[in-house]
């Protein structure tokens, strides 16, 4: 025999069993675990950002050969580097702009000593200094220029040097 206590159970149970599976699907589809494994990704994105931001300055415009980071490592003009690549790298939408910085160094074979063969590096520019806390990605470019490198010395030209920027975010 049933009566008004058993359809009561009933009702209750399977109330108590969707309560049970509404919950667990709120916490299974809110709950997102941060691992170490996934920062590689913010990384990656970083340097896409960089690699493009000299890429574009390697670009020679307006149908000339010369591009405008190779004008600058010949000229040594370490405030339009600093200008555009900032502005390259901090373009985006939005208001508000990223907090990145960065340091940029020119590499070169060294032809002064003529028996070994040794590559050379000067300090270009940087916007902040490294301090050691950061976690810098490294972002290269090919570039030829048609002076010697480094300014003032006696070396063939055309030449092709190595800009290669720390780049990393705050």
């Amino acid at each position: 025999m049933v009566d008004d206590r058993g359809q009561l159970f009933t009702i209750e149970g399977i109330a108590a069993g969707m309560i049970m599976l509404f919950t667990t699907y709120l916490v299974v589809s809110g709950t997102t675990v941060y691992t170490s494994g996934d920062s590689h990704i913010s990384n990656m994105q970083l340097e896409q950002i960089g690699s493009d931001a000299l890429r574009m300055m390697n670009t020679p415009v307006n149908g000339t050969t010369e591009s405008q980071l190779s004008e600058i490592i010949e000229n040594n003009d370490t405030q339009t580097f600093n200008t555009t690549f900032l502005n390259y790298v901090d373009n985006k939408t939005g208001l508000t702009q990223d907090n990145l910085h960065y340091e940029a160094f020119v590499t070169y074979r060294n032809l002064s000593i003529a028996t070994t063969n040794t590559t050379s590096y000067y300090y270009l520019t940087s916007n902040r200094n490294l301090n050691g806390v950061e976690h810098p990605v490294r972002v290269t470019e090919w570039v030829l220029s048609n002076k010697p490198i480094p300014l003032g010395s006696s070396g063939p030209s055309p030449r092709v040097v190595l800009v290669e920027v720390l780049l990393w975010r705050d």
